[in-house]
């Protein structure tokens, strides 16, 4: 296994000014070549910070990836560091400069002496090209680790992994192969879910392992397999998965890059069905989970955003009795709002969200967190009383997934 360490520099990073999105592409493109990325470190533009976390990478990386820190000005320490820690001068690279001097002359702007020093290179440096920006890449095999120095602009960052650094890794490592499968749950928590596949997940092959990736409302089941033939990995990761679905084929709802609301949608196209919404409490994010998917247009024909008491009454048809005698949150009112936006808008199906968000409003009987959710079918109206008790934003998205997965399983006539 090739291990690979990330390391990030600049204070605008840890002071939280800016994103740092690097780390994770490079993790994943590494992964695809069968390198193991072990650490991901940030660090300031403090001299000695930057050494010492050097000498820590060289202890536990094959590879080590540097972003940031070689831009024109007197803050960025990259270039002098690496040139001081590798025992080497900076010296004016020939290609280095061809490139920067064309950048700026396409441009129509005047070559300063600060952008000309962009060229200057540690002597032990491979020089790596920048098709996008005035700062070279570097490449070292330095101490019997392959370091890797880089502009922290994300985008040239990842024009030179792309065009220049990938390539040369797969010439220089021989990698193992690592292939992926992501299997998708939902309805099920960590804990519940790791006792139903225990006796599966004791007896998984050597050369294939389980994560899992909880979210909120959604846990992943991640199999790796490791080997060097990429068919047979795929094929082994097959008949683990025909041998776990069984166990959890309630929950799960899709592979991959799959998103709820999205198969959800497929489903209703199979069956050419449509869905419209009522919401009180979720605010409009229900809908969310349908219209952020290209196409629901084909399904998804409206809702009904009834926040207030006589919104649920005029547009509704949310009687006042039920308001008076049972409240907004509870299994009457779902019912009726259900219904409601229904035949209004004539849809096949219609979820419905009434319930307490918080983090004020809730009382003894009905405390935050008490959600009423409903799905109107052909025949009748299915609910279901949510105790979720989470924050108001927990609250508003576990909701919108509960009414989600409830027309999932309806539709799989998987209800019980």
């Amino acid at each position: 296994m090739v291990r690979a360490e990330i390391i990030t520099i600049g204070d605008e990073i840890l002071y939280g000014q800016i994103l740092d999105t690097n780390t994770q592409w490079i993790s994943l493109e590494l992964d695809k070549l069968g390198i193991k990325t072990v650490r991901k470190s940030s660090v300031g533009d403090q001299k000695s910070e930057i050494l010492q976390i050097l000498n820590e990478a060289s202890q536990r990386a094959d590879v080590v990836f540097i972003t940031g820190g070689l831009g024109p000005t007197k803050d960025d320490l990259t270039k002098k560091i690496l040139a001081e820690y590798f025992g080497c001068d900076l010296q004016m690279h020939p290609e280095a400069l061809q490139d920067v001097t064309e950048f700026f002359s396409k441009r129509g702007r005047e070559l300063s002496d600060i952008n000309r020093d962009q060229a200057l290179l540690p002597t032990k440096a491979e020089f790596v090209r920048n098709s996008q920006g005035t700062a070279p890449g570097m490449w070292f095999n330095e101490k019997g680790v392959i370091w890797v120095s880089m502009p922290g602009v994300p985008y040239e960052m990842k024009s030179i992994m792309e065009q220049e650094v990938l390539p040369r890794l797969v010439k220089h490592f021989k990698t193992p192969i690592i292939f992926h499968k992501v299997i998708k749950t939902v309805g099920i928590g960590e804990s519940y879910l790791s006792d139903l596949i225990e006796s599966w997940e004791l007896q998984l092959p050597e050369h294939i392992k389980l994560a899992y990736l909880p979210s909120m409302g959604i846990v992943k089941l991640r199999l790796t397999a490791l080997g060097q033939d990429l068919e047979v990995l795929k094929s082994d990761v097959e008949v683990e998965l025909q041998k776990v679905h069984p166990l959890i084929k309630s929950y799960i709802f899709g592979y991959e890059k799959d998103d709820l609301a999205e198969v959800v949608g497929r489903l209703l196209n199979e069956n050419k069905a449509t869905i419209a919404v009522a919401e009180s409490c979720t605010g409009g994010h229900l809908a969310h989970h349908f219209t952020q998917n290209p196409g629901s247009s084909a399904y998804f024909l409206g809702g009904i955003l009834s926040y207030a008491n006589q919104v649920k009454m005029d547009q509704l048809g949310v009687s006042a009795e039920i308001l008076a005698t049972t409240g907004a949150v509870s299994e009457e009112c779902i019912k009726a709002m259900a219904l409601g936006v229904q035949q209004r808008l004539g849809s096949t199906y219609a979820l419905a969200t009434s319930g307490i968000a918080g983090p004020d409003g809730g009382t003894e009987e009905k405390p935050v967190g008490t959600v009423w959710i409903a799905l109107a079918h052909e025949s009748g109206v299915i609910t279901r009383k949510l105790t979720l008790g989470g924050t108001r934003t927990q609250n508003i998205y576990l909701s919108s997934l509960a009414c989600v997965n409830l027309l999932r399983k309806y539709l799989l006539n998987d209800l019980t």
